[in-house]
């Protein structure tokens, strides 16, 4: 379950869980002001708060990491307005559970309660079932609050998404997951662990609040007499935990510390703090990621041999394992740090993601889209348009752009390695263009 306070998916909640309760379920929150982390969205300005204060709710999904509270946050909407709540679970419902809650939203509404219908994991439920839910959100039978760890762009079909706002919970920083081991001490009484122990803990957590939770309780049930230091903790958790050197350091600072030095093409100091990270207990998987993030982001096609070694780096590792398999992330670290950089991919990306955000649902011209059926060529689909392979230089110069639509330059490559290759195609491509009228 995707929440920071997982609960029986179908079942009202009550106001005071029982003492046997898990600890994250009686540390769940009473209102939309104790939740932590998400103040983007709760607070006075944020979406759901101004939603709350109007007394109206829209139909929602909400998207994020697991536990990030998106279960609570729904709950407490319902509590907010004064709706009916229910919920399921696309994990463990089927057709028959929703059309028992359609049904019995259908019966509130006449008696005139409205419903909020939450959907835990509602990027499980297949194409067919999403669609079952529009003629019930047009109606108004529910008020649809979905949650999902999935892009809701590539899951969730794009008639649900032109009925619900898409709002995104962040993962909870470090700030946030202190509040929470403070409120858990509140209630249980202090940790066993030392300072650098505690760090460790919550770096550990990697923004899940229910798992930070989960193993506090772990530590409060073993009855530990003396404070743990990191090497204890992780020992006792069996879960590689970062050991925080004298002044603190924390694992934030050290993959920042190890991108930028890679990003500023200084191979020693990137390779001191990947071994920083590595010897402090750093899951290998992680950093993995992040150096194919750099590979794409710092590097792109002025090293297009960058992605694959980070990505050969991984699969290294997933064969060999630790110790051996760190000597493939080293290999990707240094290659990154040595190679020529050029974010102009990462910068093409925001604009054109910009662009399409701001022109909407623009046609592409006639002669470029698709003639799968006879009435289609004969309203014009298709009409004009050139094979490039026919052409001279294997280069027409069409124009691809909507009509309403000037051309972009959204990708600028540097004057830096392969792409100053690419800059000069793009350079005569564009003189070919201006020849031949495009």
């Amino acid at each position: 379950m995707a929440d920071l306070f997982p609960e029986d998916p179908v079942q009202q909640h009550t106001d005071t869980p029982a003492e046997d309760a898990p600890l994250a379920d009686r540390l769940r929150p009473r209102s939309l002001t104790e939740v932590i982390g998400q103040q983007h969205l709760t607070g006075p300005e944020g979406a759901i708060g101004r939603m709350v204060a109007a007394g109206r709710l829209s139909s929602m999904i909400l998207w994020g990491p697991p536990g990030t509270g998106k279960t609570s946050i729904a709950r407490l909407l319902a509590d907010a307005v004064g709706m009916r709540y229910e919920a399921v679970s696309a994990v463990f419902s089927g057709v028959a559970d929703l059309k028992k809650a359609f049904a019995a939203a259908e019966k509130a509404r006449e008696a005139g309660q409205r419903t909020l219908l939450f959907v835990d994991e509602i990027h499980r439920f297949n194409r067919a079932q999403q669609d079952g839910f529009l003629p019930f959100v047009e109606r108004g039978t529910v008020t649809l609050v979905g949650a999902t760890t999935e892009n809701p762009s590539f899951e969730l079909n794009a008639a649900l998404l032109s009925r619900a706002q898409v709002l995104i919970l962040h993962r909870l920083d470090a700030e946030a997951l202190c509040q929470l081991l403070v409120r858990a001490e509140e209630l249980e009484g202090p940790l066993p662990l030392t300072a650098e122990a505690r760090e460790a803990l919550i770096a550990s957590a990697d923004g899940d609040g229910r798992f930070l939770l989960n193993q506090a309780e772990t530590l409060y049930a073993a009855k530990i007499a003396e404070p743990l230091d990191p090497s204890g903790l992780g020992q006792f958790l069996q879960r590689r935990v970062a050991v925080y050197d004298k002044d603190r350091e924390g694992h934030y600072n050290l993959i920042s510390a190890l991108h930028k030095a890679v990003r500023g093409s200084d191979p020693q100091a990137a390779l001191y703090y990947l071994a920083r990270m590595l010897v402090a207990g750093e899951e290998p998987l992680f950093l993995a990621r992040r150096l194919i993030r750099m590979a794409v982001e710092d590097i792109g096609l002025a090293d297009p041999q960058a992605l694959p070694q980070c990505v050969a780096a991984k699969d290294a590792y997933q064969f060999l394992g630790s110790p051996e398999g760190e000597l493939a992330l080293v290999q990707a670290c240094l290659y990154l740090a040595t190679a020529p950089k050029s974010n102009a991919a990462y910068a093409a990306q925001k604009a054109a993601w910009k662009s399409a955000r701001e022109t909407g649902s623009l046609m592409p011209p006639m002669n470029i889209v698709n003639a799968p059926t006879k009435l289609m060529k004969d309203v014009g689909y298709g009409a004009g348009y050139t094979y490039d392979h026919d052409a001279a230089e294997g280069f027409s110069g069409d124009n691809y752009w909507p009509e309403e639509m000037e051309p972009q330059d959204f990708y600028q490559p540097a004057e830096r390695g392969f792409e100053r290759e690419v800059k000069k195609r793009l350079d005569y491509w564009q003189k070919l263009r201006g020849e031949r009228g495009g």
